[in-house]
């Protein structure tokens, strides 16, 4: 039996989930004027999230500072983002497509597969049952999601981020050709910049060009793993399941491309600190601890480097990840060359209940557990801006002094 796969993916899903609250309560809607979600109004502060299709043709960008985006269009309206409002909304699009499908895998907050194989006498027209799906969607929550239709998880996810929004597009094998050949490199799913440009160096422009070589001079150019999965994925392959029970994450990672280069290593220090706060969170909400934590750099000139260190004991506090992480840069940056990317890994996780409990606990330790709880609460009930993490970890000095000593000794070794 084929299998057939549904990829649902929201549009501008921060911005729509906003836009449709409002829109519901008599106020104007944000998809149809420049605007954005992100950071603080007042104090113009924090990175945009996401961005509605007018405020794109002022050029303004998802991931570059407020600042900027208001020196593109100055009539841009902000929006604080509302996390608790984004997990309402993706909950109940999820259980509109679940009522579809047999088998649904949440992807990300905004995206999930359905599995549809074998609906056929259910659902004899899949064609008609993705713009069914849509529809409701559209009808009952208010916003709009584009439905890809594939073979398989990747067919399904490219056909998706065809032509935007409210749109159904297929991406059947025999459609490759047309679909899915002509596009960049680039659009194909795992392909990052740097290896994009690789490819591009290469002579390989398009996923065709992809497609058409040899696979040993693909892996020969990006690596074995990669080079073999790039040429599976431009030839439409991919036997990857729809997974429908919850996954636990095996590692946690944050990063940032700055549009403006990074200098400095109070402003890398700022940078550092509102990582740790997220991906931190992100751990804590899973009940996770870590026993490795790594930083990674990306120059102006697009050189990789990384550099991590493992603990004795694992943690999810966040002013420890963050002073750990800032030795770490330390060490890793020379302080000259500009960065136009840094990154934030978790890894080597250990569940709560598997933890070993101390006879001896740290005082100090508890108190940054209890602010930590203390925040997430907060940040739960009234929004992710309400409560922001202050520069005095700069100066702490207590806070993770374990691990400091750790990496002093990792040194003289």
């Amino acid at each position: 039996m084929e299998r057939l796969i549904f990829h649902v993916d929201v549009n501008s899903a921060y911005l729509s989930w906003e836009a449709a609250r409002r829109v519901q309560e008599g106020e104007e809607d944000l998809r149809l004027i420049p605007s954005c979600i992100g950071g603080n109004p007042e104090k113009r502060t924090g990175i945009v999230l996401a961005k509605s299709i007018p405020a794109k043709r002022f050029g303004v960008q998802t991931g570059e500072p407020l600042g900027m985006a208001l020196r593109k269009c100055p009539e841009l309206k902000i929006a604080q983002p509302d996390f608790r409002l984004y997990e309402q909304c993706s909950d109940a699009f999820m259980e509109i497509c679940r009522s579809y499908a047999p088998e649904l895998e949440k992807f990300s907050i905004d995206e999930c597969f359905l599995d549809m194989t074998g609906t056929g006498q259910t659902y004899p027209d899949p064609i008609a049952t993705a713009h069914e799906i849509k529809d409701t969607i559209r009808d009952t929550l208010g916003f709009t999601v584009n439905v890809g239709i594939g073979p398989n998880k990747l067919l399904a996810k490219m056909a998706s981020d065809f032509e935007k929004p409210d749109r159904v597009h297929t991406l059947f094998a025999r459609e490759i050709p047309q679909k899915l050949w002509p596009l960049p490199v680039g659009d194909l799913l795992t392909v990052g910049r740097t290896t994009a440009e690789k490819l591009k160096r290469a002579g390989i422009v398009t996923i065709g060009d992809l497609a058409k070589q040899d696979s040993q001079r693909i892996q020969a150019l990006v690596g074995n793993k990669l080079g073999m999965q790039l040429h599976c994925y431009a030839n439409g392959m991919d036997d990857a399941q729809v997974q429908s029970g919850r996954q636990e994450a095996k590692g946690y990672s944050v990063s940032t491309t700055l549009e403006e280069n990074v200098t400095g290593l109070e402003q890398a220090n700022r940078i550092f600190l509102t990582l740790a706060d997220s991906v931190s969170a992100r751990m804590r909400a899973d009940q996770a601890k870590a026993y490795c934590i790594s930083v990674s750099i990306r120059t102006n000139t697009f050189q990789n480097r990384s550099h991590q260190h493992k603990l004795d004991i694992p943690t999810d506090i966040t002013s420890e990840i963050y002073t750990i992480a800032k030795e770490l840069f330390s060490e890793l940056w020379d302080g000259k060359t500009p960065l136009r990317l840094l990154g934030l890994s978790l890894s080597d996780i250990a569940r709560e209940e598997a933890e070993q409990l101390s006879l001896f606990p740290d005082r100090q330790r508890e108190k940054a557990q209890k602010l930590d709880r203390a925040v997430d609460a907060i940040r739960q009930k009234y929004g992710v801006d309400t409560i922001a993490r202050a520069s005095v970890y700069d100066s702490s000095q207590r806070i993770g002094r374990k691990y400091r000593a750790q990496l002093e000794r990792k040194k003289k070794e």
